[in-house]
């Protein structure tokens, strides 16, 4: 016996031939029309396609704990603001923030004339000089 002679002992078994009529029906399992019905379908590769049109989210992956601010320039404290003490009840009651803003913090836009007192508000340092120059005071708490 040569190698060319070697045969298998059992002979491959035919691949079943889809969408010829027979048992399965007319169609064969490949219902009708369309690119996925035909002889030689290629789909294009549409999960590819799908992720470089979505957006992509980078870096880490969970909102911060810390709340973004509420911004205040000091001209609307000028304007609205009745008394000369700054905090979070009299910013709530002349309806400079709501009950929601968590933090509160004070820009230095605008100008101020009267000396203000600030009480545990969060406050830039363009905004601390001009207070400090109109006669007003900052907490420390900042």
């Amino acid at each position: 016996m040569q190698l060319h002679e070697l045969q298998p002992r059992h002979k491959n078994k035919d691949r079943k031939r889809i969408g010829r009529g027979g048992k399965r029906g007319s169609y064969s399992g490949r219902g009708i029309k369309g690119q996925k019905s035909r002889a030689g379908r290629r789909i294009k590769p549409a999960t590819r396609e799908m992720l470089s049109r979505m957006p992509k989210l980078r870096g880490i992956k969970f909102k911060s704990s810390k709340s973004k601010a509420k911004l205040i320039n000091i001209g609307d404290l000028e304007k609205k603001l009745k008394g000369d003490i700054i905090n979070r009840k009299a910013l709530l009651e002349s309806s400079l923030i709501n009950e929601t803003d968590k933090r509160v913090k004070i820009l230095a836009g605008g100008e101020i004339k009267r000396p203000l007192r600030l009480e545990e508000i969060e406050i830039s340092k363009g905004a601390k000089n001009k207070i400090e120059k109109a006669g007003g005071t900052v907490n420390k708490n900042e």
